[in-house]
């Protein structure tokens, strides 16, 4: 750290302590433009903060600038650093003195002094910190982007402020340029805290905050041709740059396919056909990123979770594997009775007179017409392709309907005793039977 006091770190020029030397009443401070003529090449003079100069009697008037600050200083000292120190301008190894501290000081001379600080410039690419010898930004800019490529300064943040160790302009207006807005400031010699809180432009804490050159805003198309040209009028060759930074945690959630499959039961008749025991549900798998935006444009994500929430639920389908055991048909029965007698009547007339023999009538006959009306529409040549069931009651296969006549294929009335036989074992009713196969889809 340099030894100088806080004042002088902050560019103004110390108080004057010597009894024997003050500065001419006649002279009042001054700011003058921070390029000088003696000033050229000053960052390359090192600084001698010891040697001996002999002491000269003669009493001398000489300017003296400090940072940019210039005072008429009369002194009886023989150096630069003599007069140096009677002033209370104290050096650190890195800031300047032009002449060099060991030089003779004659009536007339100008000594100016550059103190170092170190500021934080970006490249594009990356940051790194570095020492200026420079009274403000634009200046340390100008001086940075001799090394090649675009650079900036990047302010400092504490919570909602923003500073540079630099005056931002000592020769000009400034330009700001935040939230899609570019504004010209005329007092150039603020800080950038001040300059933006005079436009009232609040900072979060994580904003990025810079001083780049407007000619680089240009080209990177950050301001438009309007704003480029205000700014170009109004002398403003640096800019204030404002970017929002927001950090945001993003939740996806993305659907998960179920898996089908198929399970078998010993309890089931596999002519039954497929039960499906579960439809399957889909199930949820939920990611969260961390998205980092500048002025709303994605620069960073980082995945910090991906896993499924919700488990699929698969798709069950059960086909049975018992065999429908073989009615079996006396010998007698098909001997002797090849054929059933066709009452008179419509097919349904034939049915509904059958089964009020035994004795179902009224909503018994209305479950059964229900029932073979879905089956077969009381078609006796029904055939149904795929799982071979055969006529008015779909007996499967047709065959079975032999038991009731050998003209089982072509006769309604023997499809019609052996559907009324086969309700009448395995339901009791056509209701038990319609019942369900409403509940199942098959009887």
């Amino acid at each position: 750290m340099n030894p100088r006091s806080e004042q002088q770190s902050s560019g103004s020029i110390p108080s004057i302590n010597s009894e024997s030397e003050a500065p001419s009443p006649q002279t009042t401070p001054s700011k003058l433009r921070r390029r000088w003529p003696l000033v050229a090449g000053l960052a390359a003079v090192a600084v001698a903060a010891s040697g001996s100069i002999a002491f000269a009697e003669a009493r001398k008037t000489v300017t003296l600038d400090v940072d940019g600050t210039v005072r008429t200083v009369t002194t009886f000292s023989g150096s630069v650093q003599g007069m140096l120190e009677s002033q209370g301008v104290r050096l650190g190894e890195r800031d300047v003195v032009a002449p060099g501290t060991d030089a003779k000081l004659a009536d007339g001379d100008q000594v100016v002094v550059r103190y170092a600080r170190q500021v934080t410039m970006s490249d594009g690419d990356a940051e790194k910190d570095v020492w200026v010898t420079v009274t403000d930004a634009g200046e340390a800019l100008t001086t940075l982007a001799e090394r090649g490529g675009d650079v900036a300064l990047v302010a400092s943040r504490s919570g909602d402020r923003a500073s540079l160790p630099l005056r931002l302009n000592d020769d000009g207006p400034v330009a700001v340029v935040a939230d899609g807005s570019t504004q010209v400031v005329e007092d150039h010699s603020d800080s950038v805290d001040s300059v933006l809180n005079r436009l009232e432009v609040e900072l979060d804490k994580d904003d990025l905050v810079s001083v780049v050159p407007v000619a680089t805003l240009v080209k990177d198309k950050t301001i438009d041709a309007k704003s480029a040209k205000s700014a170009d009028e109004a002398g403003a060759d640096i800019a204030v740059q404002v970017q929002r930074v927001e950090t945001k945690k993003v939740t996806r959630e993305l659907a998960v396919a179920f898996d089908s499959r198929t399970t078998k039961d010993s309890g089931r008749y596999e002519d039954e056909g497929k039960l499906v025991k579960s439809e399957g549900t889909k199930g949820v798998r939920t990611r969260v990123v961390v998205v980092r935006t500048i002025d709303g444009e994605v620069v960073d994500r980082k995945e910090l979770s991906d896993k499924v929430t919700k488990k699929p639920v698969d798709r069950v389908v059960v086909v049975g594997t018992k065999a429908r055991p073989v009615e079996k048909v006396a010998v007698e029965e098909t001997s002797t009775k090849s054929s059933t007698p066709v009452p008179s009547g419509s097919v349904k007339e034939i049915g509904q007179q059958m089964a009020a023999a035994r004795g179902w009538g009224g909503s018994e006959w209305t479950c059964l017409e229900s029932l073979w009306e879905r089956e077969s529409g009381w078609n006796h040549l029904a055939a149904n392709p795929s799982s071979g069931a055969y006529g008015i009651p779909q007996a499967l296969p047709g065959s079975k309907m032999a038991s009731a006549g050998s003209d089982w294929a072509s006769n309604p009335a023997t499809q019609i005793k052996w559907g009324l036989g086969y309700i009448a074992d395995r339901y009791g009713t056509p209701c038990s039977a319609w019942g369900h196969s409403e509940s199942v889809g098959w009887y």
